[in-house]
């Protein structure tokens, strides 16, 4: 890896900005499309910004190395984008955000269960205030459970995979081929159920979806970039900032004011992530092992 922090961070924070780019569009989009059917069109459209790319591939008979891990990588991202969209569409952009980032704590959840890193007392701890922000947020037993704060909540473990599937990739595989794959392997994931819930779209759907294409195929490729000069856990206390974007473009764009509770839970896990994201980066400076 070539390590150079200015560079991994500024294609942190173009990532970070272009997704909440993303929500906004989908949130303007609305709920009377299928999230199947959206999320299905939202990949297709990426993965025709790439044909050039995958022309110039088939001719040179250039192919994955790992295809397994970008089938894997597909399935799992397909499924989660499904309940990112149905959740974008039924909650607060601010609560969708807040949720989405107990996803760093399945991170460390994930590598310990398939990359064998041991979950050490501090972790423990970490992941254990997460979901208590998590709990915060959904107020379970203080009034009904919304389906939306559900999918994200689901998402957020689907996400955290593929994340490490893909830091895993950029050590053999190009920034844009990954992403490349990343739209294709979706969209055929997504192929079946989409054609399912299947009705023409609109005209209007269909511009808002290509704005979410082309903001999410760009903070892809920014977010990967980011991968290769720095690694996860010192970029992820920046991807924080996203909650405060979100929150102002729900509240001047969409009338959004995100109550006590969304923002007590949301600093709750960004408190535990943070620490996550710090306690690794320490421990991979000195060499240590955590206790």
């Amino acid at each position: 890896m070539t390590r150079n922090f200015g560079l991994g961070l500024f294609w942190s924070v173009v990532a970070g900005l272009l997704f909440v780019g993303v929500t906004a569009t989908v949130r303007a989009l609305g709920s009377d499309m299928n999230a199947v059917q959206s999320s299905f069109i939202r990949y297709v459209m990426g993965t025709a910004l790439f044909l050039p790319m995958y022309w110039r591939l088939i001719r040179a008979r250039q192919y994955p190395a790992r295809i397994g891990s970008h089938v894997l990588r597909g399935v799992v991202h397909g499924i989660g984008v499904m309940l990112w969209f149905y959740a974008m569409a039924r909650i607060p952009i601010a609560e969708v955000t807040a949720i989405g980032f107990t996803s760093p704590i399945f991170v460390t959840v994930g590598a310990a269960i398939f990359l064998g890193e041991r979950l050490q007392r501090r972790r423990i701890t970490a992941v254990a205030l997460g979901f208590l922000g998590a709990i915060i947020i959904l107020r379970p037993g203080v009034e009904a459970i919304q389906l939306g704060a559900l999918a994200m909540l689901t998402a957020a473990p689907l996400f955290a995979c593929s994340i490490i599937v893909a830091k895993q990739l950029s050590y053999t595989e190009s920034t844009a081929s990954i992403v490349a794959y990343l739209s294709l392997f979706v969209s055929l994931v997504l192929l079946g159920p989409a054609i399912a819930v299947w009705r023409t779209p609109t005209l209007e759907e269909l511009s808002w979806l290509l704005a979410t294409a082309v903001l999410a195929t760009a903070g892809h490729y920014a977010l990967q970039k980011s991968f290769v000069y720095v690694e996860l856990t010192v970029l992820q206390p920046f991807t924080f900032l996203q909650l405060v974007w979100a929150t102002l473009v729900g509240y001047y764009f969409f009338s959004e004011v995100p109550d006590a509770w969304t923002l007590a839970g949301g600093t709750v896990i960004v408190a535990s992530a943070t620490y996550i994201a710090h306690r690794e980066a320490q421990l991979r400076r000195q060499g240590q092992t955590d206790t």
